[in-house]
């Protein structure tokens, strides 16, 4: 197996720093540290780059906020650090190590990667279920409190055999261990690629062990296929075996069922041989939010950011389903009110043909969604 090493220096390498700053600043320009690293980046990276050279650098958990957010009605804490120096340095770390996580996660790996969210996990299931007698039985499981239960011991094993670059090691031994006593910080920035690591093997040993073919892993949700509904029970068993050793325990709720019957409800929709739909929690919410702006369009009132940026966002949920009929009652009648914030506000300093460009280039991108059939 390749362990990599010499990477610290790459890390706090003033081109690397810079870079790894213009990538945490996307979407934040109006922080407080933002604002005030951009005053003189200069001079604000070279002391990152010399508390990383000097060993000066700590980060203890004193230094996360600490909020409570709920989470399609699970209650979960974010742990966020100051952007200077700590979201740079994270940053700077990725830059240099993202591509041998990537070389280690599979191709059915979800989430939290770079082109592989929740439409990778949706195509590989529609892909799997054009194989309906392989696909027959279903196996959906999730792991019990997977973030909080990363065990740090079992995670800096892991990477010691991907790394050997001992400063390297101690810098993230050092961001691991700022989560006592057990676990990894959820808003984190590096966290999100760690779980995923913390498990990668686990997905090569269900590959390559248990020779499982159909198989989508979305952070610690997992659905596996197979034409026997007993091998999914035998794999059921193999996996609480494996997952022991990680320390990490499958929550009871786990269930395997026939595909055809009930469909696979998986990262927001319903997955059936033929067509795909539209989740049905995510369709109650979809509606009553769309139904709330045509009440305000009949009335002549201007909708507002949230509202038009949830309308945009449900459309492109709907071009990956069969939705047409929710299309046309739901969205078609806002268009109007879609169409009218986007020129007066989203577009209102652009120049009049700059503006009568960008309408139709919208109204374009809007009208192309619809083009789904009908289940």
């Amino acid at each position: 197996m390749t362990r990599f090493g010499n990477i610290f220096p790459k890390v706090y390498d003033m081109d690397n720093l810079w870079e790894a700053h213009r990538n945490a600043r996307k979407d934040k320009l109006f922080y407080a540290e933002v604002v005030m690293v951009d005053s003189n980046p200069d001079f604000y990276l070279k002391q990152i780059q010399e508390m990383l050279i000097n060993g000066t650098y700590k980060v203890n958990p004193e230094d996360y906020s600490i909020s409570q957010i709920n989470d399609k009605g699970k209650d979960r804490e974010l742990w966020k650090l100051p952007y200077f120096p700590h979201r740079i340095i994270q940053w700077a770390i990725m830059l240099q190590i993202e591509a041998v996580f990537n070389q280690v996660f599979t191709d059915f790996t979800c989430a939290s990667i770079p082109n592989r969210g929740i439409k990778q996990a949706h195509d590989l299931i529609t892909q799997y279920m054009k194989d309906e007698p392989g696909t027959a039985y279903c196996l959906k499981m999730d792991i019990h409190h997977f973030y909080p239960s990363i065990s740090h011991r079992v995670l800096k094993r892991l990477l010691r055999k991907k790394f050997k670059d001992p400063e390297l090691l101690a810098l993230l031994d050092m961001i691991i261990d700022s989560h006592p006593p057990v676990g990894i910080p959820i808003g984190s920035y590096l966290s999100q690629y760690l779980a995923n690591f913390y498990l990668a093997y686990f997905d090569h040993w269900l590959k390559e062990t248990l020779r499982l073919k159909y198989v989508v892993r979305y952070m610690d949700d997992l659905i596996i296929f197979s034409h026997s509904k007993a091998v999914l029970h035998w794999v059921v068993r193999k996996i609480m075996e494996y997952l022991k050793a990680l320390e990490l325990t499958l929550k009871k709720n786990w269930q395997v069922f026939p595909t055809a019957i009930r469909g696979v409800d998986f990262v927001g929709y319903r997955f059936f041989y033929g067509f795909v739909l539209l989740r049905q929690k995510s369709c109650k919410r979809f509606k009553k939010a769309m139904l709330r702006i045509k009440i305000k369009q009949d009335a002549g009132n201007m909708i507002n950011y949230r509202e038009w940026c949830s309308a945009n966002s449900y459309v492109g949920w709907l071009l990956w389903c069969d939705s047409w009929r929710l299309y046309e009652k739901y969205i078609q009648p806002i268009i109007p009110s879609l169409l009218r914030y986007y020129t007066e506000v989203i577009k209102k300093d652009a120049t009049p043909k700059a503006k009568i460009i960008s309408f139709h280039k919208y109204k374009k991108k809007l009208i192309e969604k619809k083009g789904r059939k009908a289940a």
